[in-house]
């Protein structure tokens, strides 16, 4: 019988799409864990915060993107670590990209450490422009990888809880992320989905639309 309560999904199938980041485990003790709890305690001053989204106004893009560089630039001096920070701009979005070798520490456990550093960096950069900017930061092209295969996970989560009829949960995932799952299932005619939970626990249940 169908209890209607969310089917959790388990490690081995988000394994291949979600947690295989081939990154150091995370360590409560190093410098990357500070830089992600900073994050996290400036992100929990407002809902907001939390669902925070990377599109904005194409202007506040751009305006931010060369003090971006700059932010990078000196933090990964400051964090003792070899990268270049590459600007791959659009008409509507700015990427600071990180090149170089040995960076698996600046994404960390499931991408937190990246989430933390791109608010920080959101954070200095409106504190000296007065603006909110719509500036992404990754690390060697992770998060377009990441996007790519979270998109497939969704639909195939989505086939799951349509035939099963009931709710299906994902794991926890940064905000970006979990918008990723959202824009992938917003227009799919037999199902829907929330984000539940608070802080870095918050997931995304894909449910099944009732007939």
């Amino acid at each position: 019988m169908n209890s209607g309560e969310p089917e959790a999904v388990g490690h081995d199938l988000l394994d291949d799409a979600q947690t295989r980041d081939d990154t150091p485990p995370y360590d409560e003790d190093d410098a990357d864990a500070q830089i992600r709890d900073l994050g996290r305690v400036e992100a929990n001053d407002t809902e907001a915060a939390d669902e925070l989204v990377d599109d904005g106004p194409p202007g506040t893009a751009v305006h931010g993107a060369e003090l971006g560089v700059e932010i990078l630039t000196h933090l990964l001096d400051l964090m003792s670590l070899d990268g270049d920070v590459m600007l791959d701009r659009t008409e509507s979005s700015v990427v600071l990209n990180i090149e170089g070798d040995d960076l698996g520490v600046l994404i960390g456990r499931r991408g937190l450490t990246l989430a933390a550093l791109q608010y920080v960096v959101r954070l200095m950069i409106a504190s000296r422009e007065a603006e909110w900017p719509a500036v992404s930061v990754d690390v060697c092209g992770y998060k377009r990888r990441r996007h790519v295969a979270l998109e497939e996970l969704a639909r195939k989560l989505a086939d799951q809880a349509k035939y099963r009829h009931r709710p299906v949960t994902l794991e926890p995932m940064p905000p970006d992320e979990r918008r990723v799952v959202h824009l992938a299932l917003a227009n799919h005619p037999d199902v829907y989905t929330e984000s539940v939970g608070e802080d870095v626990d918050r997931k995304v249940v894909i449910h099944p639309k009732r007939g």
